[in-house]
């Protein structure tokens, strides 16, 4: 089983035609769907056969509800999802390119606490998001189930997910967190890489580089470096949760661990199939 450990938010995602016409109207093309990167990865990795478990929190309104149950509907065990205060929402604004730059109010999702040590029963991954340990309780409560995860054997990966966020938390201090969860694997997309001057495995992790339509880099912990390459997709007009579904499809590949390449070329494969979807 895959556990990953997040944001489970309403996501809005608006399409621009054109330049935003300040103090004016702009067309674009606006649609609502279920969001947050720890929850992509579980509802990916489910769809891809895998036993997927969601933890996180939502509000107790009507859009939290409506969450949980799409992700009962998608396959992922949702059973341990907190109810309190109101659903966060992400307004992802696409360009003519698929280049989506995000607006995020998480809300109830950096208030998780009070981890129970049942969230990890069954699981043999553990995914968080970086998001998850930058602010709020939920990184104190990351922090603890990492913690966990490492006293049970179970694998631990972590996506950067942001370099706002990570610049807000210091590139130092990023690093410094890194190291202390001792994750099994690391993903970035190539501004994350960049940011974090990644040439090799960071803090003693797997490190994989995600770099959109070119070859991924696979940074071994024994130094070497293997190119795994990407597959086309034309005409992609939203690229939103496509490094989560990689990151899925890396994760659920049988001996990832020892067979990155191959967890690689699989991931590839997921995010392919979902932005072919967009297209």
């Amino acid at each position: 089983m895959l556990a990953s450990l997040g944001d489970l938010v309403e996501d809005v995602i608006v399409r621009l035609d054109g330049t935003v016409n300040v103090a004016s109207d702009t067309h674009a093309h606006i649609s609502r769907r279920r969001g947050g990167s720890a929850a992509n990865v579980a509802v990916r990795a489910a769809s891809l056969g895998f036993a997927a478990r969601f933890l996180g929190q939502v509000g107790t309104d009507a859009i939290g509800a409506a969450l949980i149950a799409e992700l009962d509907d998608e396959g992922v065990d949702a059973s341990m999802v907190r109810r309190a205060g109101s659903t966060g929402t992400i307004v992802a604004l696409v360009d003519r390119l698929g280049e989506r730059s995000m607006l995020t109010d998480r809300q109830a999702c950096l208030d998780l606490s009070d981890p129970d040590p049942a969230w990890l029963d069954g699981v043999e991954t553990l995914h968080v998001p970086f998001y998850s340990l930058a602010s709020g309780s939920v990184a104190t409560t990351a922090t603890t189930v990492i913690g966990w995860a490492h006293e049970r054997d179970v694998a631990v990966s972590i996506d950067m997910s942001s370099t706002a966020v990570m610049y807000e938390v210091g590139i130092d201090e990023v690093v410094r967190r890194l190291a202390a969860a001792a994750p099994t694997v690391v993903f970035a997309n190539s501004d994350e890489a960049a940011a974090l001057a990644i040439d090799a495995a960071l803090v003693g992790a797997l490190t994989v580089v995600k770099r959109g339509p070119r070859s991924a880099l696979i940074h071994r912990i024994d130094g070497s470096t293997v190119e795994v390459e990407a597959i086309a997709v034309p005409s992609v007009n939203d690229t939103t949760g496509a490094g989560d579904a990689f990151a899925a499809g890396f994760l659920t590949s049988p001996g990832w661990v020892v067979d990155p390449v191959t967890a690689c070329e699989t991931g590839h494969r997921a995010a392919a199939e979902l932005l072919r979807h967009r297209c």
